[in-house]
């Protein structure tokens, strides 16, 4: 049980650690000193740096998916009201760090995506995965009429995934929302025509 509780505590820090400043930045002894635990023990849990940042992506995969399942599988709200929800929360993730985060998953496929094949997989696996949620929710947004019938929900799920962690990615350069509201404004109004109000 102590070592699954020091292994989590590990893929925890090494997440903050990692979203402030990267993945290569991320020294393993910075991780062992701020969890507190003896230098050298951290092939104990981990064959390799490369095991450990896949480990903090899967931990932060499970719990965002949590929150994901919560969002879009919520049985109170219409489609496109739940695509607001999903972007809310994006919003609502941004000031709680100051513009100076984003999304975890963006940015280290930004930075290791060239670099490494096996990460390059594994962060591909995952915004399919968010993808599927959104190609899911607009299927069901076209069935009520909430969009046109012609939209193509797989080729929106991906031109909004794709929009979005551009729109985070300014909006950290820029230390405001802006980019993140004026992609959903646009989106919205010009792409999917519709003029829903934003709801909590």
């Amino acid at each position: 049980m102590k070592t699954h509780a020091t292994r989590d505590k590990l893929i925890e820090i090494g997440a903050d650690l990692i979203a402030e400043q990267g993945f290569n930045a991320t020294g393993i002894n910075a991780v062992l000193s701020r969890a507190g635990v003896p230098k050298g023990s951290f092939y104990h849990y981990f064959s390799s740096k490369e095991d450990f940042g896949l480990a903090v992506i899967d931990a932060f995969v499970a719990q965002y998916d949590v929150r994901l399942a919560a969002i879009f599988e919520a049985t109170d709200a219409s489609p496109l009201t739940r695509l607001r929800r999903y972007f809310a929360a994006g919003k609502s993730d941004m000031l709680s760090w100051d513009h100076a985060r984003g999304c975890l998953i963006g940015n280290l496929g930004q930075e290791l995506s060239a670099r490494s094949e096996v990460f390059r997989a594994r962060l591909d696996q995952v915004f399919r995965a968010w993808e599927h949620r959104l190609v899911a929710c607009l299927e069901e947004a076209r069935s009520a009429g909430e969009v046109p019938d012609d939209i193509d929900p797989e080729a929106m799920a991906s031109f909004i995934m794709a929009g979005w962690e551009g729109a985070i990615l300014r909006a950290k350069t820029v230390k405001s929302l802006a980019p993140m509201e004026c992609f959903e404004s646009i989106l919205f109004r010009q792409v999917l025509n519709s003029e829903l109000p934003v709801t909590s």
